[in-house]
């Protein structure tokens, strides 16, 4: 089976671009090609992806599902398991390990779960 040549044909709507035109409309197409993957990344999180950024940060395998675990059942998984932790960390002025140590210890998940759905930043 031998397939028809058709590369004039197809090529001919980018025969008239200039070599920086056609570099713009390679970004544009990459773009378009990433951003459904990108918005998947912003929209969605698993509880191995968020243990992962925990073991990232310095916890422990063990420390990082306990924290997880505890979003979960907060419903703030959402939120991010590390963004979590430094939120904490920032708004009690204490190194993030130390953050984290104290949810692990299953403490100020009421601050925490206040700070997320009463909307500050």
């Amino acid at each position: 089976m031998r397939r028809e040549d058709d590369f004039q044909v197809r090529r001919e709507h980018l025969a008239k671009m200039t070599e920086e035109q056609l570099e713009n409309r390679f970004w544009e197409l990459a773009e378009k090609l990433v951003d459904p993957i990108i918005d998947l990344g912003y929209k969605n999180t698993s509880p191995s992806i968020e243990r992962s950024v925990l073991l990232r940060m310095g916890f422990s395998s063990v420390e990082a599902k306990a924290i997880v675990d505890n979003a979960i059942d907060r419903g703030l998984i959402g939120k991010g398991a590390g963004h979590i932790v430094y939120r904490l960390a920032k708004a009690k002025n204490l190194p993030i390990r130390e953050a984290g140590l104290l949810l692990v210890d299953n403490t100020h998940w009421d601050e925490v779960k206040a700070m997320f759905n009463g909307g500050a930043k």
